[in-house]
């Protein structure tokens, strides 16, 4: 079974954000025609007892919190989360890792270049090595994703470059090819992607999509314009490092062929219409075949008997 928590399905900042008064910010801390939405993280289960983490975002506590199935409820410490899995080193992916700094086991797992810049910081030695192993994740065939005890978990991952970017504090640096991953997920028969940040939909990532069952992607803005209209910041989606949901090189036009998986939008913007529940936007998400992410939605695909 793959069983699939959206812990949070806001990009960076969250949902509503905490310092604007954009239109949609305004609505949803009224409660009105829009959602609130935690920054971007999910929990991904084989068996439906043990977790493993994809992000952590700097709402994780509070996501914790507010998902029984990763509560506590046998000895007085403990915890079902096996592994953190990270896509990438922004700032919204990985400050929630400071929140599991109470010496609990689990396997801290990312790119190469994700795990340097944590090297780098010397915040992160909080989560103590001896017991919070590191694990570098590249490109390859699939492999057996482990509970912290070392049995199996019941699910396979496999890692994928994206295109992308390097994260905001580091941009001088450069782009290195392994900064932005795509994380693949199966128990043997069914397939779910996790792709909150993309810059450019490559053919290949076509084809992984068309023969995936369940998709998570980026949903940052709908125009790539979007925040530069509004006032909100000088960049646009692509200098971001984000396709924009209605563009002709984005998820809309260039997955209308992918009619296999379910397909859900996760990291949108506070900008981004598709959070108002009422808007056109939303209604041709939702008329194209894509679910709009909200907190706490949960995706149970069973293996064929």
């Amino acid at each position: 079974m793959l069983d699939v928590i959206i812990l949070g399905a806001g990009a960076g900042g969250g949902f509503p954000q905490w310092n604007s008064a954009a239109k949609g910010c305004l609505l949803a801390r009224e409660g009105k025609k829009a959602k609130a939405r935690t920054q971007a993280s999910l929990a991904v289960s084989g068996d439906g007892q043990h977790w493993f983490l994809l992000n952590a975002s700097p709402d994780l506590r509070q996501q914790i919190l507010a998902t029984p199935a990763l509560h506590q409820t046998g000895a007085m410490r403990g915890t079902p989360i096996q592994g953190v899995i990270l896509a990438g080193a922004e700032i919204d992916a990985i400050t929630g890792l400071l929140t599991l700094r109470e010496r609990e086991p689990f396997t801290l797992m990312g790119s190469p270049s994700t795990l340097a810049q944590l090297d780098r910081n010397p915040i992160f030695e909080a989560l103590d090595r001896s017991i919070i192993p590191r694990l570098p994740l590249t490109e390859g065939a699939p492999v057996p994703l482990l509970l912290k005890d070392g049995s199996p978990s019941g699910l396979m991952l496999e890692v994928f470059t994206v295109p992308g970017k390097a994260p905001l504090y580091v941009e001088h640096e450069g782009t290195k090819p392994d900064d932005t991953l795509g994380l693949a997920l199966s128990d043997g028969q069914k397939t779910m992607l996790f792709i909150p940040g993309c810059a450019e939909i490559t053919p290949a990532l076509k084809e992984r999509v068309s023969h995936a069952d369940l998709l998570f992607f980026d949903g940052t803005l709908w125009h790539d314009d979007e925040m530069i209209r509004a006032g909100l910041s000088p960049k646009s989606g692509h200098r971001m490092g984000h396709v924009s949901v209605n563009e002709a090189d984005g998820p809309l036009a260039q997955f209308a062929h992918c009619t296999k998986p379910q397909k859900v939008f996760i990291h949108i913007n506070n900008s981004n219409p598709i959070l108002l529940d009422d808007s056109p936007q939303h209604h041709a998400a939702k008329q194209a075949g894509w679910i709009v992410g909200e907190d706490g939605m949960r995706f149970q695909l069973k293996a064929e008997s």
